[in-house]
């Protein structure tokens, strides 16, 4: 038999193979799991996912305190799907302040819970840095692999090679260029900005997606982030808007009703209940950016915010296998673009996260209980502290720029495509000017970053900050909130 005549009878008979391996549902043809791996073609790592390189991932809660329940819930979740998705418990970071599943008011204790009838998403997760070891520095030395830098923890750091790929995933409170943290200082968008620099400088990762949620999220990447670091963003929010919570009490998808707190993010839950159900082998960073930026705009007017991207965008084309793994699980669940998850009709800003638990907690509570009046005081004082920040401001406007002119400057937007201040420098200066005379700025106070950053860009000096401070604050006002025990936010 010639040589042309056994390759086509090898052909012919590898042709009726595959047609014997594949099955037809819905019009569209599918390959059983076993066919699908055959004829996969890319490298695989000792997971056995569809990489070249090691995956890394670095979680972030960057909040304490039980009505920020939902940041916490968050990050464990985002860790079951990476654990599941076969990455090695080695190879993820985790940051939370760990003292949400244990709480007095943890209706379940020892467990925390990410959606109205989800399962435990706490055990298992490992204790890497927590309490006041979640902080700033702490975060950089683990991104850049500085263990020399770090100060408690477990000491594990992203210890990537060239062909590596990382990925982030933030979840907290935010104000325009600044991150929550449940430590002092927070963190700014420069220098998180200039950390990433110096990993691709230092040549120990293939790519990096970074993925993050907090309100005015998208001022962290916008004017900031170039391209060409192999590094792909998404935030939850655009520079100038909140993020959302959802599973919130009084949501249309409310938490058990002995809950009296925001179980979940919108847009963190988002992608992540969308990777929960779908083969990531299949599913590209960008198909899952746009069913997340479809549910986190909300199905009316009345809520939602515009998830972004930022950085080098062509590589939103990759699977996201390559950052996630992915559950074997899910290995005929393909189609991701028929199954967009349907947006909720009502969800709670992040910023009043904290008054729907004070608040739901007083309704809860029993009359003339200790509990009651624990509620009303918490919400008397949170009302209180957002009324002192948000006069404070106004006065200090009026004081430097006039009576008609303070507002428009305090709430001018700069360009998109623009950072947010010229001199960060200036920006933590200011900061430190506010808080030393009107108190602490807190997870509320930072939605007037972009306040103070305008009166940096206006040219304002300290001094003359600090004496206008000065005036509209003549006392740090006495309750928890404004309180500087944790030292400043800059």
């Amino acid at each position: 038999m010639s040589r042309v005549s056994v390759t086509v009878t090898v052909a012919v008979s590898f042709l009726a193979l595959f047609i014997s391996l594949v099955t037809v549902s819905c019009d569209v043809i599918k390959l059983p799991s076993q066919a699908s791996k055959f004829f996969r073609t890319t490298k695989h790592n000792d997971d056995g996912d569809s990489s070249a390189g090691t995956k890394w991932a670095v979680l972030v809660a960057g909040s304490s305190g039980y009505w920020n329940y939902r940041h916490q819930a968050d990050v464990c979740h985002a860790y079951q799907l990476l654990r599941k998705g076969g990455l090695k418990e080695e190879n993820i970071i985790v940051f939370m302040y760990d003292d949400i599943a244990k709480n007095k008011e943890n209706p379940r204790p020892g467990i925390i819970i990410n959606s109205p009838n989800g399962n435990d998403v706490y055990n298992g997760v490992p204790k890497d840095y927590t309490g006041d070891d979640v902080n700033v520095d702490n975060l950089f030395a683990v991104i850049l692999a500085n263990k020399t830098a770090l100060k408690g923890g477990s000491g594990k750091v992203v210890d990537s090679g060239p062909d590596d790929h990382i990925f982030i995933y933030y979840s907290d409170h935010g104000g325009p260029g600044v991150l929550g943290m449940p430590t002092s200082p927070h963190l700014y968008a420069n220098d998180l900005i200039d950390i990433l620099k110096k990993k691709h400088a230092s040549g120990t990762y293939k790519s990096l997606v970074f993925y993050l949620e907090a309100c005015e999220s998208g001022s962290i990447f916008e004017g900031l982030l170039p391209e060409g670091l192999n590094i792909y963003a998404t935030t939850a929010s655009n520079a100038e808007e909140s993020s959302w919570g959802t599973y919130c009490p009084g949501d249309d998808s409310s938490p058990p009703k002995e809950y009296e707190t925001c179980l979940g993010d919108l847009y963190s839950v988002s992608w992540m209940e969308d990777s929960d159900q779908h083969n990531l082998q299949t599913e590209s960073l960008h198909q899952q950016y746009e069913l997340v930026k479809k549910r986190t705009a909300g199905s009316n007017t009345s809520y939602g915010s515009h998830v972004m991207e930022f950085g080098d965008i062509g590589l939103s084309k990759e699977m996201l296998v390559l950052y996630m793994g992915t559950n074997p699980d899910n290995e005929n669940y393909t189609f991701v673009d028929k199954n967009s998850l349907r947006p909720p009709s009502r969800v709670t800003n992040q910023r009043d996260a904290d008054l729907v638990h004070f608040w739901d907690k007083y309704q809860k509570a029993p009359e003339g209980s200790a509990r009651k009046a624990e509620a009303q005081k918490q919400v008397l004082e949170a009302m209180s502290h957002r009324l002192h920040i948000d006069n404070s401001f106004l006065m200090i406007g009026k004081l430097l720029f006039g009576i008609s002119e303070g507002p428009l400057v305090l709430n001018k937007v700069r360009p998109s495509g623009k950072p947010l201040v010229d001199d960060w420098d200036c920006l933590k200066t200011l900061v430190r000017a506010y808080e030393r005379h009107c108190g602490s700025l807190s997870q509320y106070g930072i939605k007037h970053m972009r306040s103070i950053a305008n009166i940096c860009n206006a040219g304002i000096q300290v001094e003359q900050m600090e004496e206008a401070a000065m005036q509209a604050c003549p006392t740090i006002p006495a309750g928890p909130w404004s309180s500087l025990h944790r030292g400043f936010s800059a």
